[in-house]
């Protein structure tokens, strides 16, 4: 009986927790950071994805995405992503390229998307984005 009486109580606790769906979208102003460092074409479609996700859940959220070493490529004119990349800027979603990275690599912004801004370091940007409260995610595997 006093089996039964816990499963009960549990499950009306798992009843009464509300899901991510259930929680107002709008009750917080989300800011999140992404950090992208990877040249790999999956991990960028991974992370337009998730991006994508985290705007259907949170629409007004601020996010941006911290793009340096060998991640440039996902913003560079010839980008597999580009179009994804336009919709989601047009969303509010803002893509910082880091300038070191790009003098290292011999990249200008001509050949950088126009949807780029752009930070004198990239690590640098994400370091203060922490100190103000924005979430951490790292881009990839």
């Amino acid at each position: 009986m006093k089996k039964s009486l816990f499963l009960f109580s549990i499950g009306l606790f798992l009843l009464a927790t509300p899901t991510l769906a259930q929680t107002k979208p709008d009750a917080k102003q989300h800011r999140i950071v992404f950090h992208l460092a990877s040249a790999d074409t999956v991990v960028h479609r991974t992370l337009v994805r998730q991006l994508n996700n985290l705007l259907e859940v949170w629409p007004k959220a601020n996010i941006e995405v911290v793009v340096h070493a060998w991640a440039l490529g996902f913003m560079r004119l010839e980008s597999t992503v580009s179009p994804e990349i336009k919709v989601l800027s047009e969303k509010g979603i803002a893509f910082a390229v880091c300038e070191n990275s790009m003098r290292r690599s011999k990249l200008t912004k001509e050949q950088m998307l126009k949807q780029a801004s752009y930070v004198p370091v990239g690590l640098a940007e994400l370091v203060m984005k922490q100190e103000e409260g924005w979430s951490y995610i790292k881009a990839g595997y």
